[in-house]
């Protein structure tokens, strides 16, 4: 009897730790590819302004890099999860794999598309200082995505939306001093 009570446990345990992987495993995807929309669709934005573009053009290249970037980054995350499935069965792995390859990808996608698209937003609704507007939704979205990320990770809530804040920002800074700086390189010939 306390063999198969033991055995029980281990099962309880296996499952267990099977829900908190695929539940790591989402939020990775998740925080991820939120952040990655965030900063790659304001780091255009960012060039695009630096460069001196007018509206049109940034709306352009940003959806251009919404879509293009998304779908790269969930189809990568399909072959990778599905490549690391692959890789487990043929270890002789049998365990039945917490989340599939697809519904990873959607996850990515998603959550790419969505974040993403908020560098967009004040220049889809054609405001006054879409850029200031922009840069202040990104700043704003990128500290909540860390703070969701504290409540998962039970980490510090001020630090990790600092961390995500400060990383996308040097990303959004060296964006647009390239444009800048790029602009001006085209515009001395």
């Amino acid at each position: 009897m306390k063999l198969l009570q033991q055995g029980k446990c281990d099962n309880m345990n296996l499952m267990r730790q099977g829900l908190i992987h695929e539940r790591g495993s989402f939020l990775r995807d998740s925080v991820f590819s939120a952040s990655d929309g965030l900063i790659t669709t304001f780091a255009v934005v960012a060039g695009s302004v630096g460069a001196s573009l007018n509206t049109p053009v940034v709306l352009i290249l940003g959806f251009a890099n919404l879509f293009a970037d998304g779908f790269s980054m969930s189809a990568s995350t399909y072959l990778g999860v599905k490549s690391e499935v692959e890789f487990e069965e043929s270890e002789g792995d049998s365990h039945v794999h917490e989340a599939s390859p697809l519904s990873q990808a959607f996850v990515t996608f998603f959550s790419f598309g969505v974040a993403g698209f908020l560098p967009l937003l004040p220049y889809v609704m054609g405001l006054q200082n879409a850029f200031i507007l922009s840069l202040s939704i990104v700043m704003v979205s990128m500290f909540g995505i860390g703070l969701i990320k504290s409540v998962f990770t039970k980490k510090g809530t001020l630090r990790s939306g600092f961390e995500i804040l400060v990383i996308g920002g040097m990303a959004a800074f060296v964006a647009y001093v390239t444009g800048d700086l790029i602009e001006k390189i085209v515009n001395l010939r």
